[in-house]
Order: C-alpha cells, then sequence, then structure tokens
C-alpha cells in the first residue's frame, strides 16, 4: 500500500473518531438529536469541498471579502463621525457632556446602536426644553408688557431679544428662567393688589363724598388693568379725592358715622359699647376726628372680618329666634282658627321645625364660640354681654311674658265668671227676628235690668257689690204664686207700671234684702 493510502486511511479513522469524540460531547450536554444532525452537516461541510479552487480563485475571493470589509468600515466611520456631530451640537445646546466613544477604531455594531439611542434621547429632551422654553418666554413678554418692563439684565436680553434657537437649554437656564417668571408675576400680583386698594379707596371716598353715579363712570373706564401709567392714574384720583375729602370733613365724618352705626349693628354692640367711641358725638369736625373715625371705622371693619363667621350665626340665630316669637303670638290668638287657606298648617308645621332647630343652632354656635374664646383668650359678646348669657336670657323672658299672658287669661276669666255670677251669662248672638215672645231669655235679662234705686224711696236699703243696686236676672213670681204676672208677660203685652212696682216693692220689703232669693246663671234656687 502506498504511503498517500496510508495517510488517507488514517486521517478517516481520526475523522471518525473526531466525529464520535463530538456526539459523546453533544449527548452528555444534552443538544437534542435534530440539532446534532445539523452540526454534524456543517462538520461534513467544511470536510467535504464542492469541486477544486484554484489559488487565483482563492485570492480573488480573498480581495472581494477583504473590500466588503472595507466599505463596511467606512460605513460605520462615518456613521460614526455623524452621530458625534449630532451629539456635539445637542450637547452644545442642552448643555451636557459628549457621549464618551472612541473615536480611532473601529466602533462595532452594538456600540453604533448605543450611540443612535443616546442621540435619540438627547434629541427629544432638547424638543421638550424648547417647547417649555417657548411657553415660559411668551409669559415672561407678556408680564413685562404689562408691567411696563424692558429687558436690564443680559439674561432678560437673551430671553426676549436674541433667537430661541441660540438660547441654552440648560437645566440651569430652564431653572432662571422660571424664577425670573415667578420674579414677574409677583411684582405684576403686587401692582394687581395695589392698583385695586386704590380703586377701593377711590369708591370709599367715592360713598363718602357722595359723588355722582356719572362722574364715577367716566373715570372709572380710564382706570382698568394694573399698568404703571393706570396706576398712576388711580393714585392721582385717590390725592384729588383726599384734598376734596378735606374741604368736606362734616359730610365724610357723618358719612363714616352711618357706616360706624352699621357695624355696631352688624356686630350687636351694646349701648355701653356704642358710647364708648367718643368722637362719634362731637360736634367739633376738623382733621383729627376725622382721623379718629377713620381709624374707627378700619379697626371696626376688621374686628367684624375676624368674627364674621359667629356674627352671621348670632342673626341667623336672631331671625330664627323672631320668627319663633311670631308664631307663638299667632298660637295663643283665637282668630288664627278662621283661617280657611291652609296657612294655619304650614305656621304649625314651622313652628314645630323651629322648636327642634333651634337648640340645634344654639348648640353649633355654643361650640364655635367657646372654640373661638380659647384661641383668642377672651370673652364674645353680643349686646354687652356673653352669647349664651344673651339666649338664655331670651328663653326667660319669653317664660315669662307666658306665664304673664297666662296669668291675665286666668284673671280675666275669673272676673268674668264673678260677672256671669252676679248678672248673668249675656247670649252670644242677641235674636233680631221679630214675633217672638218676651219669654226668650233676651227679652227677661232686658227686663231684670232694671235698677231699683230710683225706684223706690226707702234709702235704708243697704247697697252690695260697691253700692249698685239691680235687679235678679230672673223674673220672680209673685209670693202668692198667682201666675197672673207670669202671664201678663207671656202675652205679648206691655205689664202695667203699677204692677211692676208692686213686684219691686215686694221685693224691698224683705228687712232690707236686695234679693228675695238667689239667682244664678239665670236660675233660680
Amino acid at each position: 500500500m502506498r504511503r498517500s493510502e496510508v495517510l488517507a486511511e488514517e486521517s478517516i479513522v481520526c475523522l471518525q473518531k473526531a466525529l464520535t469524540r463530538l456526539r459523546e460531547i453533544w449527548e452528555l450536554i444534552g443538544i437534542p438529536e435534530e440539532q446534532r444532525l445539523q452540526r454534524t452537516e456543517v462538520v461534513k461541510k467544511h470536510i467535504k469541498e464542492e469541486g477544486e479552487t484554484t489559488v487565483l480563485q482563492l485570492e480573488k475571493d480573498l480581495r472581494t471579502q477583504v473590500e466588503l470589509m472595507r466599505r463596511q468600515k467606512r460605513e460605520r466611520k462615518q456613521e460614526l463621525k455623524l452621530l458625534q456631530e449630532q451629539d456635539q451640537e445637542l450637547c452644545e445646546i442642552l448643555c451636557m457632556p459628549h457621549y464618551d466613544i472612541d473615536s480611532t477604531s473601529v466602533p462595532t455594531l452594538e456600540q453604533l446602536n448605543l450611540f443612535r439611542q443616546h442621540v435619540a434621547t438627547l434629541r427629544e429632551t432638547k424638543e421638550s426644553r424648547h417647547e417649555q422654553f417657548v411657553s415660559i418666554k411668551r409669559q415672561i413678554i407678556l408680564c413685562m408688557e404689562e408691567l411696563e418692563h424692558t429687558p436690564d439684565t443680559s439674561f432678560e436680553r437673551d430671553v426676549v431679544c436674541e433667537d430661541e434657537s441660540a438660547f441654552c437649554l440648560s437645566l440651569e437656564n430652564i431653572a432662571t428662567l422660571q424664577k425670573l417668571l415667578q420674579q414677574l408675576e409677583v411684582k405684576k400680583s403686587q401692582n394687581e393688589a395695589e392698583c385695586e386698594g386704590l380703586r377701593a379707596q377711590i369708591r370709599e371716598l367715592w360713598d363718602r363724598l357722595q359723588m355722582p353715579k356719572e362722574e364715577r363712570d367716566s373715570t372709572a373706564i380710564n382706570m382698568t388693568g394694573s399698568k404703571a401709567k393706570v396706576r398712576n392714574a388711580l393714585q392721582l384720583e385717590v390725592d384729588r379725592l383726599e384734598e376734596l375729602k378735606m374741604q368736606n370733613i362734616k359730610k365724610v365724618i357723618e358719612a363714616i358715622r352711618m357706616e360706624l352705626a352699621q357695624f355696631w349693628d352688624q356686630c350687636f354692640y351694646s349701648q355701653e359699647q356704642r358710647q364708648a367711641f367718643a368722637p362719634y358725638y362731637t360736634e367739633d369736625y376738623t382733621e383729627n376726628l376725622l382721623h379718629l373715625h377713620d381709624t374707627e371705622i378700619v379697626r371696626l371693619r376688621n374686628y367684624y372680618e375676624v368674627h364674621k363667621e359667629l356674627f352671621e350665626g348670632v342673626q341667623k340665630w336672631e331671625e330664627s329666634w323672631k320668627l319663633f316669637l311670631e308664631f307663638e303670638r299667632k298660637a295663643s290668638d283665637p282668630s288664627r282658627f278662621t283661617n280657611r287657606g291652609g296657612n294655619l298648617l304650614k305656621e304649625e308645621k314651622q313652628r314645630a321645625k323651629l322648636q327642634k332647630t333651634l337648640p340645634k343652632l344654639e348648640e353649633e354656635l355654643k361650640a364655635r364660640i367657646e372654640k373661638w374664646e380659647q384661641e383668642q383668650s377672651m370673652a364674645f359678646v353680643v349686646n354687652g354681654q356673653k352669647f349664651m348669657e344673651y339666649v338664655a336670657e331670651q328663653w326667660e323672658l319669653h317664660r315669662l311674658e307666658k306665664e304673664k299672658a297666662k296669668q291675665e287669661r286666668q284673671l280675666k276669666n275669673k272676673k268674668q265668671m264673678e260677672t256671669e255670677m252676679l248678672y248673668g251669662s249675656t247670649p252670644r248672638t242677641p235674636n233680631k227676628r221679630r214675633g217672638l215672645t218676651p219669654t226668650t231669655p233676651g227679652k227677661v235679662r232686658k227686663l231684670n235690668t232694671t235698677t231699683i234705686s230710683s225706684a223706690t224711696p226707702n234709702n235704708s236699703i243697704r247697697p252690695v257689690f260697691g253700692g249698685t243696686m239691680y235687679r235678679s236676672p230672673v223674673s220672680r213670681l209673685p209670693p202668692s204664686g198667682s201666675k197672673s204676672v207670669v202671664n201678663s208677660m207671656c202675652s205679648g203685652k206691655k205689664t202695667p207700671r203699677s204692677a211692676r212696682l208692686g213686684a219691686n216693692k215686694e221685693n224691698m220689703e224683705l228687712n232690707g234684702s236686695i234679693l228675695s232669693a238667689r239667682t244664678f246663671k239665670g236660675f233660680q234656687i
């Protein structure tokens, strides 16, 4: 056997051993059968060559691969340069450090991919900050126009006057931009507050000086906004009105006094508290007196604002209390039963509702007042006394009024009963029909009301109940039991005067007694 054949056989044996060893390794590491076949095909392709390759062809293939790799190198280097330029531009605008990458070596595909992502992030950051810059710049320009402010610093000029694309969008610049806007807004708010304060002064002076509406309207038209020229105009108007006020001190003081009286009512001032401000009653109208009134009205306004919530609660209680007293008065009025429109039922419901809500309102006010007194370390006074004492006093007065009304009714009923016992009851509705016999109660009572003090000369008769003597409410029968008198009365004819005198004389001759028998409510006992 030739040596070449021997070498070929040895090569085949070595190849088989290598393949066997590979299969063992693949099996040991757990590669599936399908992948083993694929790997075996790859080994086969490396071992088996399709056709014969000449040296020239191999050189050509290598040159082609080298050219391909050179082209890839140029492309990667160009892309790297472009990305570096974009990174430099964005980093200068955003004031950020450049991306760290070796520009001398050829970057890998992974390095280029990471660089692309970084540049894209920078671009998004630039757009976001640019939008924020444009928005803030617009607001700054509006504030400067409102304030009539000219940019006086290099930063302000960069913001307002320079090209937007040239502004550095760093985090520090954005923060400074926001701070500038806040300062301008604060100044604008101060100007607005100052202008509004001047307008309030003007309105107050108008009211005190009783300026006509036409003059007010013509002045107010040119005083809107908060620009410097408007603020100056408002100040000039305040100065003019102040001077006019000094020329009309008495008129102004009287207007302030009217306002003071209103606040006194709203703050439930007692008479002593009102008299404590002595300048209110002074007739010497001077500048010092005006100053005292101005100081007092400011103090009283502040006092009312501090206690406004409590005063409104007290006012609500006062209104509810007055309504409750009105319903109580109507409830004791007998004429309320003549109601035919349903108002009586409505009033009763409202009255019942007030009886429930009043105590709740008092409890709420009590809790709020106690909390306020703890915070302020002072007593909350209404009409010169503590509110709950004031409420208790009102309820006690109401109770006394009801007790007084009850006693008056009892006394009235007692007097009425005594009157009826003495004189007899009076018919509620007189009978106006004609043709009735005189035996009706109205007719008998009319007959019995005749006094006998003037019908007899007997002066020895003792008067009873104050000396005035009246007939018995019921006509008495004669002692003999004769019915002639009764028949004559019931016949509808007038009784002869002699018969009436006889009956009177009979009653008078019983040892000075007025009545021969006692009567009670028209019945003889």
